[in-house]
């Protein structure tokens, strides 16, 4: 609690002074009878309390300048353990309060911010991605565990010139780290081939710019992403062909039976269910060996006009807007083959027929295909896997058709884009860039 401010001290020290320079002055001119000396009396009762007094009140808040000044210095320096003695009840005190309040919240801090450090080092360190930090003069100035181990035998990396180390590094990743972007590598490591993913990023610490490099292993990864497509693509072609298998193996049984009753009639029946299951699986056989083995894009100039009067005869579609007068440079018979994929997609999309539209756009750079439909839609989650091989979400479906269109699209140079329309649909666009 405060007792008296610091300026009401002063007023006091002062009016004591007054007072005892008025007393003093008072008894000077009775008793020596001499105004002259009274008033001479009067200035040396006021200056000399007023001198007691200032040094008295000085005194201490000089010391707390100092003690504030030692204290100011050592927390520059990161040191937050000085504090300052106080009980005082005024302005001081409180000063003294705030100082020794603050130290206590920076030290509390301090103490936060280490252990968020040291948790932060233990991930990095054993984190099994390789991380190595490279200063603009060529030094690393940091590399965890990972990092060592990869590229320095376990050996401390820190003040090393990291030119020097990626030149005695396998060639593949003295290429990659060369090429100043993010890559796909392998190198022998531990007794076998091991492929890396590397990246790199610059940016700036304590205002200057650093470059950190980020080595990621893969192959284990890789390797269960194998295994578990094979095994889904084990279940798709497994699935389809008892689908077909196990219905002609029953005709096969009747067909024999209605021989053996000289049926021809009901026997043309199971020939042609034969033929169309036979025929199915054969289709279903070859759209995975055109995925498999999809050739080099050809292009060659192609006139929009006679290109889309040419889908309109697989599925019918309304055109959006004039088709360009120019011609695009693309492999004919691939992307026809993927627009009339979209289109099937389309007309099976649950949406009314003459809504479907093919919308056509090109530029000195690229040339776009929307196929567009009022059907229901895709989930998010179904956006996000529909253009992966063998996903789909239809009963008889191969989840090819879109997959296939993503290799096309990206055997040319271009790219494959879903989204939902406003009111209801799907729009499928198809990029090509165009090369002039």
């Amino acid at each position: 609690m405060r007792l008296l401010s610091l300026e009401g001290k002063l007023a006091a020290a002062l009016a004591a002074a007054v007072v005892a320079a008025a007393v003093l002055g008072a008894w000077a001119t009775i008793w020596l009878a001499s105004p002259w000396l009274g008033v001479g009396a009067t200035l040396l009762a006021l200056a000399l309390p007023a001198l007691v007094f200032a040094h008295l009140l000085a005194r201490p808040v000089a010391a707390l300048i100092r003690a504030l000044s030692g204290s100011v210095v050592a927390f520059r320096d990161g040191d937050f353990s000085f504090s300052i003695k106080g009980g005082r009840g005024d302005e001081v005190g409180e000063l003294v309060s705030a100082h020794n309040e603050l130290g206590r919240v920076l030290r509390e801090e301090r103490q936060h911010l280490f252990q968020r450090e040291l948790l932060l080092d233990t991930v990095v360190q054993n984190t099994p991605t390789a991380l190595v930090l490279v200063e603009d003069g060529g030094h690393v100035v940091y590399a965890n565990l990972a990092a060592r181990q990869l590229l320095n035998g376990g050996r401390s990396l820190n003040g090393e010139r990291f030119d020097e180390i990626v030149a005695s590094a396998p060639a593949p990743l003295a290429r990659a780290i060369a090429s100043g972007g993010d890559g796909l590598f392998s190198v022998p490591f531990e007794h076998e081939d091991e492929t890396f993913h590397l990246s790199q990023r610059v940016f700036k610490l304590q205002g200057k710019p650093h470059r950190l490099y980020q080595l990621k292993r893969l192959t284990r990864e890789l390797a269960r992403q194998e295994v578990a497509t094979w095994k889904k693509v084990i279940r798709v072609i497994s699935h389809e062909l008892n689908n077909s298998l196990a219905p002609i193996r029953s005709l096969s049984h009747s067909g024999r039976e209605l021989v053996q009753r000289n049926d021809a009639a009901r026997l043309r029946i199971v020939f042609d269910t034969i033929e169309e299951r036979t025929r199915h699986l054969e289709n279903f056989i070859q759209g995975y060996a055109r995925f498999a083995k999809l050739p080099t894009p050809q292009p060659e100039a192609v006139a929009w006009g006679p290109f889309l009067e040419g889908l309109s005869r697989h599925y019918p579609f309304r055109i959006a807007g004039a088709p360009p007068a120019t011609t695009a440079q693309f492999d004919r018979g691939q992307v026809e083959q993927v627009v009339i994929n979209l289109l099937k997609n389309a007309h099976e999309s649950g949406g009314p027929a003459d809504a479907i539209e093919v919308a056509v756009a090109q530029s000195a750079r690229e040339a776009r295909i929307d196929v567009s439909d009022r059907g229901t839609g895709m989930s998010e989650t179904v956006l996000a896997n529909a253009l992966l091989p063998f996903y789909s979400t239809k009963r008889s479906g191969s989840g090819l058709g879109l997959a296939l269109a993503r290799e096309i699209a990206e055997a040319h140079g271009g790219r494959v884009q879903l989204a939902n329309r406003d009111g209801g649909g799907l729009t499928v666009t198809f990029v090509l860039p165009q090369r002039g």
